[in-house]
């Protein structure tokens, strides 16, 4: 498959893929032209690639993944991020609630809104980015 066949194929642009493949995270097989070569399984790992990039894992840590054998996904790293995911998801629906109660508060000020306050204290816990607990526990 050339480049442009792959694009179309996955929906990604051919200057993503030709970043993936700088990156080495999938690899041409030749060229004809100009135009980069992929073997057909290259679909495959490209759909792996954007699910670990919709669950929120960086590049290198996909990268990790790919072995010369395929794929080597390591467990304790998915359970990790699931876990940061309902850390996250919690937040948000936190975040979510307060912002309703927000919109239809009855108190003159919402600084007089504990419940508001309460949004504001979570959202300076947030300010600064948090570490990346996935990283720690790959030490």
């Amino acid at each position: 498959m050339d480049i442009s066949e792959v694009a179309k194929a996955t929906g990604l642009p051919a200057s993503t893929l030709r970043f993936y493949e700088e990156k080495g995270l999938i690899q041409s097989t030749g060229r004809l032209g100009l135009r980069r070569l992929f073997s057909a399984n290259v679909i495959e790992r490209l759909a792996l690639i954007t699910l670990g990039r919709h669950a929120g894992f960086s590049l290198d840590e996909i990268g990790e993944m790919f072995t010369p054998e395929g794929p080597d996904i390591n467990r304790a790293l998915l359970l990790a991020k699931a876990d940061e995911l309902d850390r996250k998801i919690k937040e948000l629906t936190a975040m979510r609630d307060g912002l309703r109660h927000a919109a239809v508060c009855n108190a003159p000020n919402h600084f007089e809104c504990p419940k508001f306050l309460r949004l504001l204290r979570v959202a300076g816990k947030n300010r600064f980015r948090q570490p990346n607990k996935l990283k720690e526990n790959k030490s």
